[in-house]
């Protein structure tokens, strides 16, 4: 009745998976519970000391777990059985206090806010992964700033690059998605607060009753109350309730979807080139991994191919979660229903591939001299366009390229160096020296802003954790 991770090995046994969790989805909405409680408190409409028993009492381990999944199907939501569980704790430590628990909420508020509570432990942990990547792929940057590697268009060998630049993208790529989550946690994950359908009538009804005041002000009382509730939780304040205005859902899908494909860019690209014809990388070593059942001499990528079977999966389930936003009404009935595991399971798969990718990256073995020897399997004709761009003034554009596209020709039936070739062309004689030739036809000198572009990015700095911590 458990899911294990037998299917998802990307995310088994990883932190993520335990900050998703039942239990963890469990305790985040009964900490929306406890903390609507104190925000209520804090406007003296529940007494403080009932507030303190309902936090008290919030522990996911006084509930039983699998019956309120059960009691859910009656309901189509778990919070209606939670909320009667949960009264019932409370209860049995302060009678009167129980008559407060859930004052004037609804349940898509609590879960709602569940959820972004849950999304927000996890994000950390993710950036947190994030960070660390990033730092490992900077050191990778920066030591093979000039290490010379083929450029590959369309899988075949294009104009010279460097492994250094290669690596700058990656760290681009994975800072950006960490921006991307940083902003989500300043401003992106609000609390829910609408109460049945929006107007947060049941919050004001009550608070008329607790609070001694029987008409306090709709507008001034329920922006205090979501700004004490943000407080508590350490969730952002919406403008509006958002029970069916699903941005904040969308938003999520969109940065995980993302941050999954950002790694996966970089896994796609390590297999690329650990391939046994390529072998300009290779995937950190451990005992057993990567072992085949059938052939003892294989070492498979397995930490790029767990990265990029989350990269595939995520963008799916982000969409699932975007064709959300189209709820009908005060209340969807079966669209917010249908994100609860869309949303975890983004947020576990896009965990897993974060805690992975540290790994990876951690570990990387470059081969520089492959790459080199690599470079020399087209004899030069990576460097066709700069020796074309060179002779075009000399010769002419249309007479430079005829040249160029005949020698690479055959360069490639013949084998022999595309210098060589060169140099025994008629229509060269006394336009190009031997030795001006041979440094155009060195790859290592034909790699454009490689190096400053590699600097640029090392100078970029990660959005500090401290910088968007909440609550």
């Amino acid at each position: 009745m458990i899911d294990s991770g037998l299917l998802s090995p990307v995310r088994a046994g990883t932190p993520v998976e335990a900050a998703v969790s039942d239990t963890a989805w469990l305790q985040a909405m009964l900490d929306a519970e406890a903390a609507l409680a104190r925000a209520q408190a804090r406007l003296g409409t529940l007494p403080p000391d009932v507030a303190a028993v309902i936090s008290r009492a919030a522990r996911a381990e006084r509930l039983d777990l699998r019956a309120l999944a059960i009691a859910a199907r009656a309901t189509a939501n778990p919070v209606v059985g939670l909320v009667q569980a949960f009264t019932a704790v409370v209860s049995e430590e302060d009678a009167a206090a129980a008559e407060y628990v859930h004052r004037g909420s609804t349940s898509q508020d609590i879960l709602d806010t569940g959820a972004m509570l849950v999304a927000q432990r996890a994000i950390r942990l993710i950036r947190a992964d994030l960070g660390a990547t990033a730092t490992a792929i900077g050191r990778l940057a920066a030591e093979h700033r000039d290490t010379v590697l083929a450029g590959r268009t369309l899988a075949l060998h294009a104009v010279p690059t460097t492994f250094g630049l290669k690596a700058a993208g990656w760290r681009e790529l994975v800072l950006d998605a960490d921006a991307r989550l940083a902003r989500l946690l300043a401003e992106g994950l609000p609390v829910a607060l609408g109460g049945a359908a929006g107007t947060l009538a049941g919050y004001l009804e009550y608070a008329g009753i607790d609070g001694g005041q029987p008409h306090p002000d709709p507008g001034e009382y329920t922006d205090r109350l979501a700004g004490a509730f943000a407080a508590e939780t350490g969730l952002a304040r919406p403008v509006l309730p958002w029970h069916v205005l699903r941005t904040p859902m969308a938003d999520l899908a969109s940065a995980l979807a993302c941050t999954a494909g950002a790694l996966g860019k970089i896994a796609l690209d390590v297999q690329s080139l650990a391939r046994t014809e390529v072998g300009e990388l290779a995937e950190p070593g451990a005992d057993g991994r990567g072992s085949s059942s059938a052939m003892p001499h294989k070492r498979n990528p397995v930490l790029a191919t767990l990265l990029r079977s989350a990269a595939m999966q995520v963008p799916a389930l982000a969409t699932g979660l975007t064709q959300c936003l189209l709820t009908e009404d005060e209340r969807s009935a079966g669209a917010w229903h249908a994100e609860w595991l869309l949303l975890r399971e983004c947020l576990r798969l896009t965990g897993g591939a974060a805690h992975t990718a540290v790994e990876l990256a951690e570990g990387l073995e470059v081969r520089p001299q492959r790459m080199r020897d690599n470079l020399g399997i087209t004899g030069s004709q990576v460097v066709s366009e700069r020796i074309a761009a060179v002779l075009a003034p000399r010769i002419g554009k249309a007479a430079a390229k005829r040249l160029l596209s005949a020698a690479s020709a055959e360069a490639g039936r013949t084998g022999k160096p595309l210098a060589e070739l060169l140099a025994g062309e008629s229509e060269l004689a006394g336009c190009i020296e031997t030795g001006e030739l041979d440094r155009l036809c060195d790859p290592a000198e034909y790699t454009g802003a490689a190096a400053a572009l590699v600097d640029r990015e090392l100078r970029r700095a990660a959005v500090p954790l401290s910088a968007v911590s909440r609550g």
